[in-house]
């Protein structure tokens, strides 16, 4: 391939973008300064721009352990996109599976991949998500029946799907859900008169939130991880 082209690919960039950084001398192939866009590099250079490794990727998969205040989209007007956390290639090629809202903290699978991510948030494929949840008054017993029987959301004429409720504590539980309604957790305390202070997500189907992520920090799926939404 043309250094140009490959330039293009991997950074994002228009060839004439491309001819910018390379008359500046700031891509170098297996060490050594090139200039020319023409060059034809294989997968066995080692390009560099700016000091840092550039190489064709493939499909790319990570968790994110998403901070409060950070939006799930590419651009919003008045709160950091969680895009900005990326330290990678065209992060604007990335998308995620599965939204959160801004003020809810925990785990997000962001990736490149559009039939892996339709895996996980299509309707037609039932994926586990679990939530950990703080709310404004006391959980009852009567919330778990009611909630592994549905709950009916204002403005939706069906009922959710059976969820899981775990009590944990007077204001606290764990829940199951198997969809992704706008807003659905906390639409589901609300139908019960209550209200949730603080949500964050656990798990999505088999892949739990790595407990050394801090938050704002990502990391690569394991290729087990990956592969668990396929089955």
């Amino acid at each position: 391939m043309r250094l140009d082209k490959f330039l293009g690919t991997t950074l994002g960039i228009t060839r004439k973008e491309a001819g910018k950084i390379l008359k500046d001398r700031m891509v170098e192939v297996n060490g050594e300064v090139v200039r020319n866009g023409s060059v034809q590099v294989s997968d066995d250079c080692d390009v560099e721009f700016n000091g840092r490794s550039l190489s064709l990727q493939g499909p790319r998969y990570y968790m994110l352990n998403k901070p409060q205040g950070f939006v799930c989209s590419h651009v919003d007007d008045f709160n950091p996109t969680i895009f900005v956390l990326f330290d990678e290639i065209s992060p604007e090629k990335m998308h995620v599976a599965g939204r959160l809202d801004g003020d809810t903290t925990g785990l997000v699978l962001v990736t490149d991949d559009g039939q892996w991510s339709h895996r996980i948030t299509s309707p037609r494929h039932v994926c586990e998500k679990t939530y950990y949840v703080e709310t404004a008054d006391p959980i009852t017993e009567d919330y778990i029946q009611q909630f592994a029987d549905g709950v009916q959301l204002r403005s939706e004429k069906e009922l959710t799907r059976p969820a899981k409720l775990e009590i944990l504590g007077e204001n606290e539980a764990l829940l199951t859900i198997t969809e992704g309604k706008y807003h659905q957790v906390k639409r589901m305390f609300a139908a019960m008169g209550n209200k949730v202070v603080g949500l964050h997500r656990e798990r999505v189907g088999a892949v739990e939130l790595d407990e050394e992520l801090e938050p704002g920090e990502y990391r690569p799926l394991t290729e087990e991880e990956i592969a668990s939404f396929l089955k």
